[in-house]
Order: structure tokens, then C-alpha cells, then sequence
């Protein structure tokens, strides 16, 4: 059965994020379609997304590579959430639907009591997907979409630390709901710019400078099905 060209290009972003594919390597089409068990025209589709995305270059001579972004490039991505995370905030105050608090007000229940237990693996996936649907319930499509692939590429160059405090983040967690609930777009607004301005002081860049450009790809454990890494 033919796999769709999106999930294909799931797979690979997944792997460009979590190192399977390093910095620099080259990405064939011949070997990214057997590696993921497709015919190279999905990859080739594939790979013209990532590269308009920004995770892929074609080089003259070496074709389609794992980009480079620089540390200027990776210090915007931070300086780009900490505007429209805030924005999405404020419009979820004044679109978001019933539905979304209901998800929303379930993981702040549920990241407030893995924050008092200490469970820090299960606090990323919950904040990941947190901040996934307070975007979604800003009612934008277009801006949803920008977050999301925010959080790819940030993902992807920086590493995060654990919050110093836990139940303090999640406590911020829990006031933007309750802003939202209320329908006052500053407030959430506000308190989502002093939440993201706290969280970016955990980030560290995973890189220095341009590096190397090795060939070598590490073992996937991302099947091409499974939904795409949250952060």
C-alpha cells in the first residue's frame, strides 16, 4: 500500500529532529524510499516540503541536505514564539470553544499532579501537547501551523532543561486557561509572553558553529506512521 507523501515527510522531519539524520548529511531519494518503504515520488515530495519548511538544502553537486541553520537563525526561532505563542494565546481567549478547555483544563489536572510526583518525561509530552492545543484554539489555521513548525525546528536545534520548578510552570499553565475561560485576551496575552520568556532562559543549542557534515544515519526509532515528536 502507498503511503501518503505526508506521512513520509513526517517521518523524515521526525528524524532530521531527533538526530537520525544529521546536520549536513545528504538525503537521497533512492535511499530514504527504501529506508521508509515507499516509492521515491513521495520522498521527492517529501523533501520539497521540508526544504520550503527549512529543514532541507539542495546543494549544486550534492543534492537535497540536512540543514545547517546557524546560531543567529536558531536565536530568531526563539524570538519568533516568544511573539506568536502570546498572540495565539489571545485570540484562543476570544475563539476557543468548549471542547478546547475541556483538553486544556485536563492537561493542566494532569501535568499539576506529574509536576507534584517529579515525572519530568511525562511533563514534555504534556506541555507539548499543551501548547499544541491552546495554538489550535486560536481559530487560525495559519498561525497553528507556523507554531507548530516552530516547535519542530526548535526542537530540533536547541535541548531543553526541566523546569527548576514544575508546579510553578504548570500553576502559569493553569492561569492561561483560566484567562482564556474568561474570554480576556490581555491577561492570556500576558501571561503566555512572561510563561515563554521564562521557559526560553531552559534552552541550550545543540550546536556550534557550522560543524561537520557526516554521511552516517543512526538507527530510526520513529515508524513512518506515528504521529509527529511534540515540544
Amino acid at each position: 500500500m502507498r503511503i501518503p507523501a505526508h506521512s513520509v515527510c513526517t517521518a523524515i522531519r521526525d528524524d532530521i529532529v531527533s538526530g537520525v539524520h544529521e546536520r549536513g548529511s545528504r538525503l537521497t531519494e533512492e535511499l530514504l524510499a527504501r529506508r521508509y518503504g515507499v516509492s521515491r515520488v513521495p520522498v521527492r515530495e517529501a523533501l520539497r516540503t521540508l526544504e520550503a519548511e527549512g529543514f532541507v538544502v539542495t546543494r549544486r553537486h550534492a543534492g537535497a541536505c540536512v540543514a545547517e541553520p546557524t546560531e543567529q537563525e536558531a536565536a530568531d526561532l526563539l524570538e519568533m514564539r516568544m511573539l506568536l505563542e502570546p498572540l495565539g494565546a489571545s485570540r484562543a481567549a476570544q475563539r476557543r470553544t468548549e471542547a478546547h478547555l475541556k483538553v486544556l483544563r485536563g492537561l493542566v489536572r494532569l501535568g499539576q499532579e506529574r509536576a507534584r510526583r517529579g515525572n519530568s518525561e511525562d511533563l514534555r509530552s504534556l506541555g507539548g501537547w499543551f501548547h499544541e492545543t491552546l495554538a489550535q484554539a486560536s481559530g487560525s489555521p495559519a498561525l497553528t501551523s507556523m507554531l507548530t513548525q516552530l516547535r519542530h525546528k526548535i526542537a530540533w536545534m536547541y535541548a531543553v532543561d526541566a523546569p527548576a520548578n514544575p508546579v510553578e510552570s504548570w500553576a502559569e499553565h493553569g492561569a492561561i486557561v483560566d484567562a482564556v475561560a474568561r474570554g480576556d485576551g490581555e491577561r492570556a496575552r500576558a501571561l503566555t509572553a512572561l510563561h515563554t520568556e521564562r521557559s526560553t532562559a531552559a534552552h541550550r543549542l545543540r550546536f556550534r558553529g557550522a560543524g561537520d557534515r557526516p554521511d552516517r544515519v543512526r538507527n530510526s526509532q520513529h515508524p513512518v506512521n506515528m504521529p509527529s515528536l511534540r515540544h
